[in-house]
């Protein structure tokens, strides 16, 4: 595609309502990702199921966002 015509969809498409352009956005993203692995969403739903019970249990470790934030800072300054 052309620089132009790359600009002029571009224009157009930022014309669009901010509800039609996320939806573009994710299908457009969505297109890129190949097919999703097997099992994966069941083995989320599993592990989503095993926080939620020992959150449940008392079991949990529960961190407040302050230390969310620094323990993520701290990852990230390692990479």
């Amino acid at each position: 595609m052309s620089n132009q015509a790359l600009n002029e969809l571009r224009t157009e498409l930022f014309g669009l309502s901010k509800g039609d352009r996320a939806e573009l956005a994710l299908e457009l993203i969505s297109s890129l990702d190949g097919p999703p692995d097997d099992g994966v969403a069941e083995a989320w739903d599993q592990e989503i199921l095993r926080r939620l019970a020992e959150v449940d249990a008392g079991t949990a470790e529960i961190i407040d966002r302050a230390e969310f934030s620094r323990r993520l800072r701290e990852r990230v300054s390692k990479v």
